[in-house]
């Protein structure tokens, strides 16, 4: 199993970003492609001034900017066929993101009420 990152960003800008954080994970770029497009986690800018747009398998309106996150799943069989078998969005990422496991267990929980967006609470490591 591999787990890979993937961003829009052209992959100097995703090096320069890795090396600042101290990351080593497998981080890709599909600048140029319309991957994020495919699985429905980036969008044009006239996809969003329609109104809606196609998220978390739903037409979503007032949407809150070009990208969004997403995780898929692939299987490469022996003979080299490659599958999408699974994606998820918006809430099904939480088990990702450890802190937010805790954060869970607490009277307020992330206490994300009148942010701008969820996460709006995170900064980088460098950057608190």
């Amino acid at each position: 199993m591999t787990l890979v990152a993937v961003s829009r960003a052209p992959l100097p800008e995703i090096e320069v970003f890795k090396k600042r954080m101290g990351w080593e994970f497998k981080w890709v770029s599909s600048s140029g492609s319309d991957f994020n497009f495919d699985y429905h986690v980036s969008f044009t800018k006239e996809q969003l001034e329609k109104g809606d747009t196609f998220y978390n398998f739903e037409m979503q309106r007032k949407f809150g900017g070009e990208e969004r996150p997403g995780a898929s799943v692939f299987y490469k069989n022996a003979g080299g066929e490659i599958f999408h078998t699974y994606s998820t969005y918006t809430r099904g990422l939480d088990i990702l993101i450890g802190a937010y496991n805790f954060l869970d267990l607490t009277p307020k929980g992330r206490n994300e009420e009148g942010l701008p967006h969820g996460m709006a609470w995170v900064r980088h490591h460098d950057r608190y």
